[in-house]
């Protein structure tokens, strides 16, 4: 009676066997065809028994399963995209090793592309989450945490930016990476390649000039959005501390330093932000980048002065540096607007009359010292929208009609 019930037992199962390898084929049929919904629903009605199979049908059970929720990688849902990867994962550990790659490719290259797409339409949480989930795939792959943190950021959503950078920190992400650069003969332009690649490409003549160049670490950056979130969050000592272990274990990394400027600045600690800065200088003197990033603060904290010393030292160490030059025009412009409120309070009397053409001419004299630095930028950037536009209206202000009326026909032509 045993030998009977095990017998029928058995014969069940090999009924079963076998409706579980039926439906995974028609899964795959429907596959083939693009019938995504119609596969999607075999699998799961296969999915209860699916123990039932050898290893074989299993491997493409989760090759079928990814394919169906992939579908053509457009217009997927994130759940779908993660469902597919996972089931790729699994067909790879259950042999289908070169397929599942090929999916997991798939889904990685649907995921980065959605949340460039998502970048570019603003929707930053989006596309954090995406870059998060496609580093989850392979975590080797750091650099999507990288930028799913940048996003977090930009989304204003903190706590999980937080999260995501301290998890790079960790792991000791410095995001430093060798780049293989030539130049292609034909448009003139720089091109990034693998080592393989770009020594193929100079090797056959389309290319020139190759130079492996290391990119800059991004510790520095790390540990500044750090310190910011905390500083967003009211934690002025964490943010101090999260700077500190991050100098202890990149020291003499000059970005971070500028970051550990920034933070003090941030705080509104302006004199611990100079002390650090003129640190900075003393280590590196010749930096014009360095000088540039002073003016930039002093002119935000309100000592025009001393923002154009420092501008004017940048130019002297680079004088292409044409956006030193913008902002030398823009300091030197912020004085108008003092004159402006002084002009608009004058009465009709004959002393204040008098007073009124002297600050005319001081403002007119302001926009005669803005010029040149203005010009300058358009001679070696003429489609330099904002130094067109600025000195434009500076030309209509001096009465220079002519000049301006040109810059207006320019600046019409580039916005087209």
């Amino acid at each position: 009676m045993k030998t009977n019930f095990l017998t029928i037992a058995l014969s069940l199962l090999s009924v079963v066997a076998i409706a579980q390898k039926k439906e995974i084929r028609d899964a795959g049929k429907a596959v083939e065809k693009g019938s995504f919904a119609q596969a999607k629903t075999l699998l799961q009605q296969a999915e209860p028994n699916l123990a039932e199979v050898n290893d074989s049908y299993k491997s493409d059970y989760y090759l079928f399963k990814g394919r169906a929720y992939f579908g053509t990688g457009e217009g997927v849902s994130l759940d779908d995209l993660l469902v597919a990867a996972d089931a790729f994962k699994q067909a790879e550990e259950m042999g289908a090793k070169e397929d599942a790659k090929v999916g997991l490719s798939g889904v990685v290259n649907s995921l980065v592309q959605s949340a460039i797409d998502d970048q570019g339409t603003e929707k930053f949480e989006d596309a954090a989450n995406k870059l998060f989930a496609t580093y989850q795939i392979n975590k080797a792959d750091t650099l999507y945490l990288y930028y799913a943190a940048s996003n977090a950021v930009n989304a204003r959503k903190y706590d999980v930016a937080l999260e995501y950078y301290n998890e790079l920190k960790s792991l000791g992400y410095t995001g430093i990476e060798t780049q293989y650069i030539a130049v292609n003969k034909e448009t003139g332009e720089e091109e990034a390649m693998n080592k393989a690649q770009r020594d193929l490409m100079v090797k056959s003549g389309e290319y020139i000039k190759p130079e492996d160049r290391v990119t800059e670490s991004k510790a520095g950056e790390i540990a500044k959005n750090i310190a910011l979130i905390y500083i967003q969050q009211g934690e002025d000592e964490k943010a101090i501390n999260a700077m500190n272990e991050a100098k202890a274990a990149n020291p003499g990394d000059i970005a971070l330093l500028q970051s550990e400027a920034d933070m003090y600045y941030r705080m509104g600690n302006k004199d611990k932000y100079k002390e650090i800065m003129e640190n900075i200088i003393d280590q590196d003197p010749t930096n014009p980048t360095l000088y540039y990033n002073l003016g930039v603060t002093s002119f935000e904290i309100g000592d025009s002065e001393k923002a154009i010393g420092y501008y004017k030292k940048a130019l002297e160490l680079k004088p292409e540096m044409s956006e030193a030059r913008l902002n030398i025009a823009a300091a030197i412009l912020s004085q108008e607007a003092a004159i402006v409120e002084e002009m608009n309070g004058l009465g009709m009397s004959k002393a204040d009359t008098k007073k009124y053409d002297e600050l005319a001419e001081k403002r007119k004299n302001i926009y005669k010292d803005a010029l040149p630095y203005l010009e300058k930028v358009m001679e070696s950037d003429p489609s330099n929208k904002e130094a067109i536009r600025t000195t434009m209206n500076i030309y209509y202000q001096i009465g220079s009609n002519d000049k301006a009326d040109a810059l207006q026909a320019k600046l019409t032509e580039l916005e087209k």
